[in-house]
Order: structure tokens, then sequence, then C-alpha cells
């Protein structure tokens, strides 16, 4: 039986998303298959069954009349839901262990970083002060997740086994040994009230654009021994009200915050993110994907659903994930 041909449409900018590198890696897992890396004026676009993406650009996709299947290369696929002119065919978003197992790496790196004084134990370095202060032990700090997908779901574990204390908020009933699990609208607050640290990974859909504002920053728990609470966003960048993170740290309403994801990427020079002294800037790579795996899993994930079998991880448009 003829393989279909898979096409990549890779539009990064930066050198963990080398389209070069991702051709060479598809190239090895699907060694039996035609593998176009776009543009290419020797590609028929009418051949392509399958399109491997990030970050496509609007209206790019429409150009395959027989696309079978379209493979997010990243975890948020709310651009793409956005796209008008997506073609209606299954959407699949990566899922697989390396990738989770970074972004865990991610939030566990700065849950500690902020539990153990880093921002203070930095800057007494800067200033050559030998003053440390009293260390609290992990068991008195809460940490909450927003989001308890497979993200989330493995970070609350990780830090579970660490000693913190975890609770989890999802827009659906969860259920996670050793974590508080919280779940819709009318229970988002009870959450938050218990949180020294939150930690956001939800996907972006209309209902969570802006979640992380105001609102929520004063709803968090204002005694334990850090004082003010702390921010950390590995989600999306479109989750957050920029100018209510600013103000919250100036006026401290929070006390510092991780950031990996902003409204707009890169970010730019003018960004009071760049220099605020309660802020820890990341640039998109919490979770980087490898393209080993990906590129092994979106061969299986074809080779299934050309021996009709059922694909993964296919994404809801009505939930927008």
């Amino acid at each position: 039986m003829h393989k279909g041909t898979l096409a990549l449409l890779i539009h990064g900018g930066t050198e963990n998303w080398s389209p070069v590198r991702w051709k060479r890696r598809f190239d090895e897992a699907c060694h039996d298959r035609r593998v176009w890396l776009l543009p290419d004026a020797g590609c028929d676009p009418s051949e392509i069954r399958y399109a491997a993406v990030w970050k496509p650009y609007p209206g790019e996709l429409a150009g395959f009349p027989n696309l079978r299947v379209i493979f997010n290369l990243g975890a948020g696929v709310d651009a793409l839901i956005a796209d008008a002119t997506l073609p209606k065919v299954p959407l699949v978003r990566v899922s697989v262990g390396d990738l989770t197992d970074r972004m865990t790496e991610y939030v566990v790196l700065h849950v500690l970083m902020h539990h153990r004084q880093e921002l203070y134990l930095r800057a007494s370095q800067r200033e050559k002060i030998w003053a440390p202060k009293y260390q609290w032990p992990a068991a008195a700090i809460s940490v909450g997740i927003m989001g308890l997908g497979t993200l989330g779901s493995n970070a609350a574990r990780a830090l579970r086994h660490l000693g913190f204390r975890v609770s989890g908020w999802s827009r659906n009933p969860k259920q996670l040994d050793g974590v508080s699990c919280f779940h819709g609208n009318e229970q988002l607050d009870n959450f938050l009230e218990r949180t020294d640290i939150l930690v956001c990974l939800l996907p972006l859909t209309p209902e969570t654009r802006r979640i992380l504002n105001r609102r929520v920053f004063v709803t968090l728990n204002r005694s334990s021994p850090m004082g003010a609470p702390v921010l950390i966003n590995a989600g999306r960048g479109g989750l957050q009200n920029e100018s209510d993170i600013l103000q919250c740290l100036d006026d401290g309403t929070l006390g510092a915050a991780s950031l990996d994801v902003f409204a707009q990427e890169p970010l730019p020079a003018e960004s009071a993110f760049w220099t605020h002294p309660k802020v820890v800037l990341t640039p998109h790579n919490a979770a980087d994907t490898d393209p080993d795996e990906i590129s092994k899993y979106v061969a299986r994930q074809i080779e299934r659903f050309e021996a009709g079998g059922a694909l993964e991880n296919v994404v809801d448009p009505a939930r927008g994930y």
C-alpha cells in the first residue's frame, strides 16, 4: 500500500526549532515514507496526507486538499484552532514522556527556587552579603497547580514526593493520590486560598484567557512563611494579564514570578519583565520538544492510522485541547 506523504511546516526561528534538524529526524523515523520540508517548489500539495507543524501561518494548511491528519509538534494548539481555514481533519497534540518529564523538571526547579529563597541568596551574593535567613521545610508550603492533565499530574506527584503540600484545580473532577483536587469555577477560590505557590499549566481556551489576573492573585494565601505568594506560568502567554502581574509584583500582592511564556514572543526588549527584580524569566523553553522522541511518536501514529487504528491525543475543538 502507498504510504502517505508527510509535510513539515516549522516556523520557530530559534536554535531549538531548527527545521533542518527536524527534517533529519523525520527522515530517520519515517525512512520508508516521503517527507517534505516546506516550502519546497518540488512538492505537489495534492500528495500531502499528513502535516507535522509548529506555528504554521494562518491559511498555510488549507493548501493541502488531501490532508488526513495534522500533528502539532508542541503541546499548545490554541493558535491552530483559531485558524478559521484549518482543514476539518483530526488535530493531534504531542504527549510523550520526554516532554512531560521536561515540564516537571521546570516546575520542580522553579518551585524549589522560590521555596529555597534563591532570589534573595543570589542578590546577597552580588552584594557580598553573608546573611542566611530561616529556611522553612517543604511541608510548610502549599503548591497549587492549575491544570491536572498529563503535565500537571506528573508535576504534582513529583512535588508531593519532595514533601510539599500539593493541590490541583481543573475544569472537570480529577483524583490524584496525596493531592487535594478542586474543579470548576465554584471551587476555584477554595483552591486559591490555600495556595502559596501557584503553578499554571492550563491550556489556552476562551475560558482560561487572562485567567492569571489580580482577582486570582489577591485570593492566594498570604500567611505562609514566604509571605507574599508566588506565580509560576509555564502554560501559555495568553493565560496571563501581564499588566496585572507587574502591578501585583510592585505592590506586594505577589512576592515573585517565574514566567516562561508571554503574550508576545519573542518578548520585546522594552518589556519590564526583562529587568524586574522579582521576575525569573525563561524564553519559552520549559518543555522543549525533543525531535527524536516526537518524530518517532508521529511515525508510530501514522503507521497505526494507516493500519486502521485509532489516533491518540486528538484535540476536541470545542474544548480547545
